[in-house]
């Protein structure tokens, strides 16, 4: 019986703490999109608007922060008596979120695993459930969860893995999200996400006409259509069944002031389209105004479009080009795809015949010496065609592996190798104290025993 529960409390351990090593490094490396799903949920709660930007952003930082260490100590078994109760407390208190969610369905994507994995609020119950059952078993037996380090080292890895995910929030805020899981990344073709394949699923409709007789108002089904003597006052439509959804269903660019649409045509454009992202202009960072009018002027002098989309009015569009000097057209698209597209206001996006070659945040534009030949900010500029700017990068995803085995997981292997080398070095002195202590004291007791004879008559 004590081995099953030694098993079951590690197995538990084990689990929960991959799942929330995996969840809060998701969310880490996209703050931006975690921030924007915590306003999602106030929202949801009619209190959008009541916590301020940075508020919710430092929220966002501290969730996943906070989700990522308790992985790291749980799986390690550090402060197993304090680690397991937030567990528990914390497992809770997500699992009455999420039977909310599935409850009510205020809210689609509960996002607990950022734009990496989808899945349904049922499901998000579902596994939370399972996720509360561990948490409780560890709560229970929290001193059956074997240690994979020494008390005396504890600190270096809870501080070292605190540090190690705020500077990566950091790093990505300041940057963009280190893995992009969204269908507008690096490489991705626009127009095959808007695609509908053949033969995929329609969604359903049902329509109820609201009809007027003798002053007495019913409604009726499209199949229970009445006569002539009823007059028609209104109509519903309701979706009764989800059908197929692309990937990207929401990508309109309208060109401001002539309300055309001209999305086809900037997506089968077969040069090069700069694409300045503002979701809104008037809380968009103006520092980076002068690289945005460069790289704009050297569009135009090559021979490559450059539209700014933003879901901002007029009067903001106007404000934005009074300050900056902006020449360039605007086109408006919805918000919440402009967030989609690029963790950045504004942020710029390099697209060719609707595939995205590049993307930068505005902390992070282009220098003028990556348009030249020569790589001198003076030098001649060339088209894009000719520049590495213009093409795709190459796969980074193993390099960035690479980078975060290199400065998290090694560092943490190594330290754990030593610790246990310590341990095992130790356990094997004090072994070899015990075994000389106990020769030590059998060679007196025989000495003993020896002087003893010698005395007796």
């Amino acid at each position: 019986m004590k081995d099953y529960k030694t098993i079951l409390t590690n197995l538990c351990r084990m689990v929960l703490a991959v799942v929330c090593i995996f969840s809060g490094y998701v969310k880490a490396i996209d703050p931006l999109g975690t921030q924007y799903k915590i306003q999602d949920y106030l929202g949801a709660l009619h209190l959008e608007g009541t916590l301020p930007d940075w508020l919710t952003l430092a929220a966002s930082v501290g969730l996943s922060a906070l989700e990522f260490c308790m992985g790291i100590l749980l799986l390690f078994a550090i402060r197993r008596r304090q680690t397991s109760k937030v567990a528990l407390v914390f497992m809770g208190a997500m699992t009455a979120v999420t039977l909310w969610l599935a409850l009510a369905n205020p809210i689609k994507d509960c996002g607990c695993f950022g734009d990496a994995v989808h899945l349904t609020n049922w499901q998000t119950l579902g596994k939370n459930l399972m996720l509360l059952a561990a948490a409780i078993v560890l709560w229970k037996w929290p001193l059956r969860m074997r240690r994979f380090i020494s008390r005396s080292n504890q600190w270096i890895v809870t501080n070292y893995t605190l540090v190690f995910i705020l500077a990566t929030s950091a790093w990505c805020l300041y940057n963009l999200p280190l893995f992009d899981f969204r269908p507008y990344h690096v490489g991705a073709d626009l127009r095959k996400g808007m695609e509908i394949p053949a033969g995929a699923k329609q969604p359903k409709f049902e329509t109820t006409f609201i009809m007027e007789k003798d002053g007495e108002q019913k409604e009726f089904a499209l199949e229970d259509y009445p006569d002539s003597t009823w007059t028609f006052i209104d109509a519903k439509t309701i979706q009764t069944e989800a059908g197929y959804e692309p990937p990207i269903h929401d990508f309109n660019i309208v060109e401001n002031g002539t309300g055309e649409d001209i999305t086809e045509q900037v997506l089968n454009d077969k040069g090069y389209t700069f694409l300045l992202i503002s979701p809104h202009l008037e809380h968009a960072d103006d520092i980076c105004f002068g690289d945005v009018n460069r790289i704009h002027e050297y569009a135009e002098d090559n021979g490559h479009k450059f539209y700014c989309l933003t879901a901002s009015s007029g009067k903001a569009i106007r404000h934005w080009s009074d300050i900056t000097g902006a020449e360039y057209p605007f086109c408006t698209t919805d918000a919440t795809t402009l967030k989609t597209i690029i963790r950045s206001n504004p942020g710029l996006v390099l697209i060719k015949q609707g595939k995205v070659i590049r993307k930068w945040s505005h902390n992070a534009l282009p220098p003028a010496s990556a348009f030249t030949r020569d790589g001198s900010e003076l030098g001649q500029t060339l088209p894009l065609g000719q520049l590495a700017v213009g093409k795709l990068p190459e796969d980074r995803v193993s390099m960035k592996l690479a980078a975060i085995a290199t400065w998290f997981l090694l560092p943490l292997l190594l330290l754990t190798l030593a610790d246990r080398l310590w341990a095992w070095t130790r356990w094997v002195r004090i072994g070899q104290r015990r075994k000389a202590r106990k020769e030590k004291a059998q060679s007196e007791a025989e000495t003993t025993g020896q002087e003893t004879e010698n005395e007796d008559p």
